[in-house]
């Protein structure tokens, strides 16, 4: 039953400004995605540990004996260590993955194994620990992403905003819950393309995009300006600077060569509706986000979800500066994610 077993979750994120410049040394801020990952553990007396992510298509089931048996002694002692080469090709003959061990769900798999393993073996976790719970996710986070910047496991851990620049992540205090949407065009993208690109122009056009990338930080700092004043008293002339940062962003963002047709539909779809809207995360398709101010009716954020629709895009109603990971009670969990966790 639900009520059994222990539910934890923890948000998504969104980078709100800082986008590609933070590359470069410049101030990002990320904010935690109220569009959260539920993870159920449920004690079992068959013997198996059992892994089941409904979402991509991985059921698998292991022996716990065999696990056992499993030579982890490869699994280094330490306090989250990061995984090798070895250690990956290693959990790659356990989990039974071949050729398509480079692929997300192949990838998700060894990631839990290699979780599993390791805190097994340490037989010191801590639930309450947010600093363990930071350093494993970070290492799930090598495992699937390689060299990640240690952002995307931070604001899921701590939730809220962070800062983040030259490596360097700090929470900002109070930071208010802002209602969005988030959309995804459904365009893929690379990544290390969009960065690459972005390198080269500035290596061709120095004078250029230089005074670009120092904007983007300008544009990152008065937002965590904003957010603070916002956080003490929020007020309507609030929003409209946001709303203006917003769009100044995504022209700069769209000089960079980062932007794409579909996002620049995106943009206009929610401006016909008087909302403000920029690319989130790396550009070149992939997903944007639409601030939602506290006045605006239902009525028009339905009539601009369905516009994003109908252009063949998903689109969630959300908030970003949402709650970091959590352990929740089955009785006060949304109707809908019981359901769907009941009927894993």
């Amino acid at each position: 039953m639900l009520s059994e077993v222990l539910l934890v979750s923890a948000p998504g994120k969104v980078i709100l400004h800082g986008e590609h410049a933070v590359v470069h040394g410049k101030v990002a801020l990320a904010m935690a995605l109220n569009l959260r990952t539920f993870l159920r553990l449920q004690p079992h007396s068959n013997g198996k540990v059992c892994l089941n992510l409904p979402n991509i298509g991985v059921k698998q089931a292991w022996d716990v004996a065999g696990l056992q048996l499993q030579d982890t002694s490869f699994l280094e002692q330490g306090d989250a260590t990061a995984p090798t080469a070895e250690q990956v090709e290693k959990l790659k003959e356990v989990a039974g993955i071949t050729q398509d061990g480079a692929k997300p769900e192949g990838l998700a798999v060894l990631a839990f194994l290699y979780l599993y393993l390791s805190i097994c073996r340490k037989q010191r976790w801590a639930v309450e620990d947010l600093e363990l719970i930071n350093k494993w996710a970070f290492q799930g986070e090598r495992m699937i992403h390689g060299n990640p910047s240690g952002v995307d496991n931070a604001v899921s851990t701590w939730g809220g905003a962070l800062r983040f620049q030259q490596g360097k992540i700090s929470s900002l205090e109070r930071p208010l819950a802002l209602k969005i949407l988030l959309t995804n065009t459904k365009v893929p993208r690379s990544t290390k393309t969009l960065v690459a690109s972005v390198r080269s122009r500035l290596l061709k056009f120095p004078e250029i995009v230089t005074p670009l990338l120092t904007s983007i930080n300008a544009i990152s700092l008065e937002c965590e300006r904003m957010l603070g004043e916002m956080a003490v008293a929020p007020a309507p002339e609030h929003y409209l600077v946001l709303e203006e940062l917003i769009d100044m962003n995504q022209h700069h963002l769209n000089a960079l060569g980062v932007g794409h047709a579909s996002l620049d539909q995106l943009c206009r779809v929610t401006m016909a509706h008087g909302l403000h809207s920029k690319l989130t995360g790396a550009g070149g398709g992939g997903c944007g986000i639409t601030l939602l101010r506290p006045d605006l009716e239902q009525l028009e954020v339905e009539a601009t979800k369905q516009a994003l629709n109908d252009c063949g895009f998903d689109c969630w109603e959300t908030s970003i500066g949402a709650p970091g990971v959590s352990i929740h009670s089955a009785s006060f969990l949304d109707p809908s994610v019981r359901q769907a966790l009941d009927g894993l």
